[in-house]
């Protein structure tokens, strides 16, 4: 099965920790509500560090 990169929107409390540490794989909103996965295919090393940064535990991979 293959894994793709979520970010439960809902969850997100826009602090940017993982855009600031993986701006490949993540950018803002364009309200800058919330964050977004670019690429849910991504394979950017840091995203992992994003993960383990988020505050409120919103970035994962799921698997389809």
């Amino acid at each position: 099965m293959a894994k793709y990169l979520y970010l439960d929107q809902d969850e997100c409390m826009a602090c940017e920790s993982c855009v600031e540490l993986c701006p490949e794989a993540f950018r803002m909103s364009s309200a800058g509500e919330y964050a977004e996965v670019i690429d849910p295919n991504t394979t950017a090393e840091c995203v992992e560090d994003a993960i383990s940064t988020c505050p409120v535990e919103c970035i994962e991979w799921r698997e389809e």
